[in-house]
């Protein structure tokens, strides 16, 4: 293995009048520095069906329902997956398609299934307008109890102190 890493040659070509120390040294700094910077060509995030397959990375896809798009991108992004979103019309109410890289497969499941666990938590959850309400609703029976009791309690020390 350290054969093969030191035996790795670097082919430069300068043009030039005169090779001087200097100027190896300055082509091989622009070859390094050229190197160092090399700004990814691919599309992150959501993008296009085309921009995808692009990448040359094979796509895999996932059923969504459209009230569930919203909740998803947010959990794509979280996970950094790279996604294209289609809509299959041919069905009644249409079903989006999520088509993304197979490469990310594992990660896309992570996300999908904290997704799906969030769907979950929240068709449980009550709205808290009506969580309000009903502690209102108790509330008002407790202070009703309450103060029958205490005119009960005041009636019957009287009695007995009689």
């Amino acid at each position: 293995m350290e054969e093969e890493v030191n035996q790795k040659v670097v082919s430069l070509t300068v043009r030039t009048g005169k090779l001087t120390a200097s100027v190896l040294a300055r082509a091989m700094r622009d070859f390094l520095d050229g190197q160092k910077v090399k700004p990814h060509k691919y599309a992150k995030g959501k993008q296009s069906f085309k921009q995808l397959m692009e990448q040359n990375a094979g796509a895999m896809n996932i059923e969504v329902d459209k009230s569930d798009i919203r909740g998803f991108e947010r959990y794509a992004r979280k996970y950094h997956v790279d996604y294209a979103l289609k809509k299959d019309k041919t069905q009644d109410p249409p079903k989006y398609i999520v088509f993304f890289k197979c490469r990310d497969q594992k990660t896309m499941e992570r996300a999908f299934n904290d997704f799906c666990k969030a769907q979950e938590k929240q068709k449980d959850h009550k709205p808290i307008k009506q969580v309000i309400q009903e502690y209102k609703e108790k509330a008002a029976e407790l202070n009703k109890n309450h103060v029958q009791n205490k005119h009960h309690d005041r009636h019957r020390h009287k009695e007995m102190s009689l």
